[in-house]
Formats: C-alpha cells, structure tokens, sequence
C-alpha cells in the first residue's frame, strides 16, 4: 500500500476533479503490475495495474489507495475490471466518499466473491486526497491559507514591504503548492501592493488558475498577472458594482474571464464565491493574502488548512500588517482553534501546518466578531 501512494501522488496536480489514486497487483509475493490515474477521463489506476499484470492477476491480491468506482463516469466501472481480472482478494486504503459509490464498489466486489479489506493507510489515504473528499461531498473547493510572516507576525511592513519574508527554499516550496493545487486566490488589494503573477515557475510545472477578487472593479488592466502568457485563465470575480467598461475592458484580455457573484454588504459574499468555483470543477485553492480576504473565509470557516512560513524576522509596527485583518475576536475563547499541527524547518524558515476546526459555533462567533467582506 505504501508503493501504491507513491504512485498515486507522482499525478498529484494533474487529476482533478478526479482524485489521486494509485494500485499495485501482487501474486504469490511478487509484484505483477501497477499503475496511477494520471488525469481525469483516462484510465484509472486498477485499470492500468491489471493490464500490466495480464493473465498474473488471475488468483492475486490488488492494493488500491481508493475503493473501485462501481459507477459510469469519464470511464467505466473499474469493479467490472477487477472481477473480469480474476482478482481474488482487494485491500483498500479507504472507501471513496463520493455519494455514487460510498461502499457500493466493495459490496460489489464481495457480492462477485472477492476477499475485500478497508483500512489499510487510511489515513494517509485521506490526506493525499483531502481536497478531492471535501469537493465531492460539499461541492465547495479545499481552501489552504499560505502565508509568510515574520517571528513577530507580520506579513509586511507598514508602509507595505513585503519582499522577500520568506527564504528560498520557502518560495520554491509554494511554487510547488501552486503546481498541486487547481487556483491560487487573491484579493485586489494584493494585487495592487505587490503586483504578483502568480505562477509556478518549476521547470515542467503547471499554472493553477488565477482567481482574482476585486468587488468593484480596481483591477490594473495592466496588472502583470492578466498578461503573463500563462495558458493557465485568470478569473476575475466581482459583483454588480463593476463598471461595465470595465469588465468589458478584463474580458478583451486573452485569458481573461470575469465572473460576477451574489455580494454581501457591497462585497464579494465568500460562500458563493467556493460555490461558483466549485461548480468549475475547481476542487482546491490555495489562498495566497491578503488579510482583509483571508479573515473573511476564515470567518465564514471556509478555510480548511493553514501554511504559515515563519522567518527569522522581527519586523515590528503597530500598523504593519498581520495574517488575518478585520477586528478578530473579543475573547481567546472564541478563537479558531487548529489540530493536527506540524512543525518543520525549510531552510531558515519554520513551516507550521495545521487544520482549521470550522464549528458551528466558532463560525458564528468569528463572523460575527470579524464581520470582514471579501475585498
């Protein structure tokens, strides 16, 4: 199982909207075949395995990081493959959360006479493909918020320096996050501060899409990311309150598509933004600043996973900007609160991980407090 999520993380980036899922055929202790989903509409992994293995995976076990699809989809059944194979015993690492299988490719399997064990990695399992679980069950994308801020919190300076906070090693290691992620998202008033193109500049890399918020049309039309001949589109996403000059100027851009959404209190309202994405078949953004932006999804508890890069830095100022803009909480007690934190050092930096614990009724106590719309 360990070889099989190997496998399936080498088309980490590449799948979506599908998930990533890796298989290994073995027989009689050797390894007959195995196989990842390289991208949505081809092959899936069992596929791929058990052509490699032919006539091998007659009376062999398959290990598989994802339940068999028993369903029509870009491809058909995989379960009919794995019976047809003559497989006689699967694990699973853990059973697909999509509603259209959801246990039916197992019951299938056992029903047909196949050994099935679930469990195996399952954690592992589920990290590798954490976006693609939340997007199949809610419709709404994976949000992570990337931020770099020095030792004493701050993401700039007051008069609005923020380059370079971050090391080397740091900045190569988001660019590829921006290769595994469908869309890197930032407000307008990031754009105008730092005017970033928002690439990944790995050689063989992928460009996400670039989502832009901009609630009133304060784009630069000369803004680098509209024109940086990137096959990758730039989403602008607005409301009503754009001119129409100049929606209809962003929309003459090559690459360029303006997305109006529902506003709330004048300003993009975040849920229909994830919603419209999610209807894309974005599954997962990696949210990249800025503070009045990121306090507003993390209000709303829209924000699933924190990656916050802490350098060696002291910047000081009590007008220099941190994290998360807006008023935050009142009391500690009402603060977010995070699980399953990791540490790690990249480079001279310090990387802190962590889930976001959306409660109900933290979600309300931050929205609230915060009360903060999207830019």
């Amino acid at each position: 199982m360990d070889r099989a999520l190997a496998l399936a993380e080498r088309a980490a980036g590449r799948t979506s909207p599908n998930p990533m899922v890796g298989a290994v055929v073995v027989r009689d202790g050797r390894v007959v075949g195995e196989g990842y989903h390289a991208a949505a509409g081809q092959p899936h992994a069992e596929v791929v395995a058990l052509r490699q293995a032919g006539e091998a995976a007659r009376g062999a076990t398959l290990y598989v990081t994802l339940e068999p699809c028993c369903h029509y989809g870009r491809t058909p059944p995989c379960t009919r493959e794995v019976i047809g194979a003559g497989v006689t015993r699967v694990v699973v690492a853990m059973l697909d959360p999509n509603p259209r299988v959801a246990g039916g490719g197992v019951e299938e399997l056992r029903r047909a006479g196949v050994e099935v064990r679930v469990g195996c990695r399952e954690e592992e399992a589920r990290r590798l493909n954490e976006a693609f679980c939340k997007y199949i069950t809610t419709g709404v994308p994976f949000v992570t918020y990337k931020a770099a801020l020095s030792l004493d919190g701050k993401v700039a300076t007051a008069g609005g320096d923020s380059r370079w906070i971050s090391g080397e090693e740091s900045r190569g290691l988001v660019h590829r996050l921006r290769d595994r992620y469908d869309a890197v998202m930032v407000g307008v008033g990031t754009v105008l501060a730092d005017d970033p193109l928002l690439t990944c500049r790995l050689e063989g890399g992928r460009d996400p899409v670039r989502v832009v918020v901009d609630s009133r049309g304060r784009l630069p039309l000369n803004a680098r990311l509209l024109h940086s001949g990137s096959r990758a589109r730039t989403l602008v996403t607005t409301t009503a309150a754009m001119p129409g000059e100049t929606r209809a100027a962003l929309e003459a851009i090559p690459g360029v598509e303006v997305m109006e959404v529902a506003s709330s209190g004048g300003r993009v309202d975040p849920e229909a933004l994830l919603r419209a994405l999610g209807e894309r078949e974005i599954t997962s953004v990696l949210l990249e600043g800025g503070p009045t932006l990121a306090a507003s999804l993390v209000a709303g508890g829209w924000v699933d996973k924190i990656m916050f890069f802490l350098a060696p830095l002291l910047v000081g100022g009590a007008r220099a900007p941190s994290p998360l803009g807006g008023e935050g909480v009142a009391r500690l007690g009402d603060a977010r609160r995070l699980r399953d934190v990791r540490v790690e050092r990249v480079g001279e930096d310090i990387l802190v991980t962590a889930y976001v614990a959306n409660g109900a009724t933290a979600g309300a106590t931050w929205a609230a407090a915060a009360a903060t719309p999207v830019a």
